[in-house]
């Protein structure tokens, strides 16, 4: 891709640091979708022109519980291959680097580092197997043989793993791999093996302490007002856990009363690890727990929408959860494309004429004056509003939806259902009397969630002022015995019409259950929010206003985002 370069900025990228070269892309690509494109295809093209070697298993594996440097720079090539849209060619490398395991018979120990690398592999074998599927590829002879040589792969490996007293490491892999094949190619997937790893041992829960949880009523099912929000599952960059590891947790967050998550369609393996736990429970107990997920359409469709079309949306979802969804949330790309109107009048069709399949229809992103368009356009054709929830960023950094959102759903009777209340965890004592974080720093890194939300606080105002919100937090939190997290959730919860917070759920990493019930119990007092406030909105509104004007409305953020 030829070009005049100046010659001051060729000295900076020769000279500039890699975190200050990852920090400038950041900026560069958050311009708009024509950038990101041509950063991409730049990606994808030198990657075509010089493909990654397939590394010997013996350098990949030099010796027991050794990660060599051709094994850290294999992975992160294979990283790069699936996320330049080249999901397809990846295929043989991941294969590769399971073959390799075996021929080499590698071994390690817990924790050690290549054990770490191995279960980022897993990961990253998740994050692949979703580009895959998002860059819908012909289905072709080939596509097929590299999956299944894939799925052999991992069965040889399970058979290794067991003979050498290792614990299988791609439990995970191997279910969304299966997943995959069994979407691009059901008949194959039906004659592939399952694996034994997981088995089907029903499991039975304790019953949640009574009281504990604060509950509110979505549609027809009362729901506490914190979500298990899923959406790690969908990078390795948040941490890896394992099928045990994320089963484990999720046994601890229903006993304790949190029974709803928040998933949707491109959150890695997410509806996957869900549907697989709620399927091993008990009749009832599934019964009481809440499958919230997504349909997320990022471009033009390409076809009519028919009710054939949007029904066959939905079994997707519910294919992928092994069962019923009980909400399922519709993002739209593009208000100019006036489809969303009629996908969402079939939605709330499908819910009536197949609630095994579909229980309640809402939003996700969507901002005001469309959600108001919906509202009036269902009540129009259908005689009722039909949609029961709008999910939406709102904390003490983002209150836009109190320019018009909260309005709109008190008039139709919407909850909304937030996400980003703590800022990807920076609303948190962690961060208070704390310099700036560089977001690339390889010393002390961030991860995309903290990364993003450290935009949106530069956007509000600056790292010193964000710094005077956290010590009112702090302050807060001291007087109520509890964390600046659970002062920033129960903020959000106090808002008109917020239903639940959804709180980031890194199942298998880390455990943070206990913590999370302290938000319930209390209230802040109303010179408590107001002194929350006086930092959240500035001076007259000033920062509300900022933020709208410098975003847009709710959403407007994912709106042309994708190239």
């Amino acid at each position: 891709m030829g070009g005049h370069v100046n010659v001051l900025d060729d000295v900076l990228i020769s000279n500039l640091p890699p975190a200050y070269l990852r920090s400038s892309l950041r900026a560069l690509l958050s311009q708009g979708p024509g950038i990101q494109k041509l950063f991409v295809e730049h990606a994808r093209s030198r990657l075509q022109e010089t493909p990654p070697q397939l590394t010997e298993a013996a350098k990949l594996f030099p010796a027991h519980d050794t990660c060599s440097p051709e094994c850290i720079e294999y992975l992160a090539l294979t990283r790069c291959l699936f996320s330049s849209k080249l999901a397809s060619e990846s295929l043989t490398y991941l294969t590769h680097f399971v073959d390799s395991i075996i021929q080499a018979r590698a071994s390690w120990t817990a924790q050690s580092p290549l054990s770490q690398n191995v279960d980022k592999f897993a990961g990253d074998t998740v994050q692949a197997m979703q580009a895959l599927k998002e860059s819908a590829p012909e289905k072709s002879t080939k596509l097929k043989e590299d999956l299944q040589a894939l799925m052999a792969s991992f069965a040889s490996c399970q058979t290794y793993c067991a003979s050498s007293r290792l614990e299988y490491p791609f439990g995970r892999a191997e279910r969304q791999a299966r997943d995959t094949l069994q979407l691009f190619f059901a008949d194959a997937a039906a004659i592939q093996q399952a694996s034994s790893t997981h088995g089907d041992r029903i499991i039975h829960l304790a019953s949640p302490p009574a009281g504990a949880v604060e509950k509110f009523t979505l549609g027809n099912r009362r729901l506490p007002r914190l979500f298990n929000g899923l959406w790690q599952l969908s990078s390795p960059a948040f941490g890896v856990g394992n099928w045990h590891q994320q089963q484990r947790k999720l046994v601890k967050l229903v006993e304790a009363g949190l029974v709803a998550a928040d998933m949707a369609d491109h959150y890695g393996d997410a509806e996957l690890v869900y549907g697989d736990f709620r399927n091993r429970l008990p009749a009832a107990t599934q019964a009481e727990l809440y499958a919230a997920t997504k349909w997320c359409v990022f471009k033009p469709l390409n076809t009519p929408v028919t009710t054939e079309y949007v029904l066959a949306a939905v079994r997707e979802r519910c294919r992928r959860l092994g069962g019923r969804v009980d909400l399922l949330q519709f993002h739209w790309y593009d208000y100019e494309a006036k489809e969303y109107l009629q996908i969402l009048h079939e939605l709330i069709g499908i819910t009536k004429s197949h609630p095994e399949y579909l229980s309640a229809v809402g939003l996700c992103n969507f901002d005001a004056e469309h959600t108001d368009e919906i509202c009036r356009y269902l009540m129009d054709k259908m005689g009722e509003v039909g949609i029961v929830s709008n999910q939406v960023q709102f904390s003490p950094i983002d209150t836009r939806p109190l320019m018009g959102m909260t309005q709109v759903c008190e008039r139709y009777n919407l909850k909304l259902l937030t996400y980003g209340s703590l800022c990807g965890g920076l609303l948190t004592e962690k961060w208070l009397n704390q310099p700036p974080p560089d977001i690339y720093s390889p010393s002390n890194p961030l991860n995309p969630s903290q990364r993003k939300y450290l935009d949106m606080i530069n956007h509000w105002g600056t790292w010193q002022e964000f710094q005077s919100l956290l010590g009112t937090l702090s302050l807060l939190a001291t007087k109520y015995n509890v964390s600046i997290a659970d002062v920033a959730s129960r903020w959000v919860l106090q808002q008109p019409s917020v239903g639940a917070v959804l709180v980031g759920t890194r199942l298998g990493v880390s455990d943070r259950c206990a913590d999370a019930l302290h938000v319930f119990g209390w209230n802040l007092s109303n010179a408590d929010i107001m002194a929350i406030d006086a930092f959240a909105h500035g001076n007259n509104g000033e920062k509300l206003h900022a933020v709208y004007q410098k975003i847009g409305d709710c959403g407007q953020e994912y709106r042309g985002m994708r190239a």
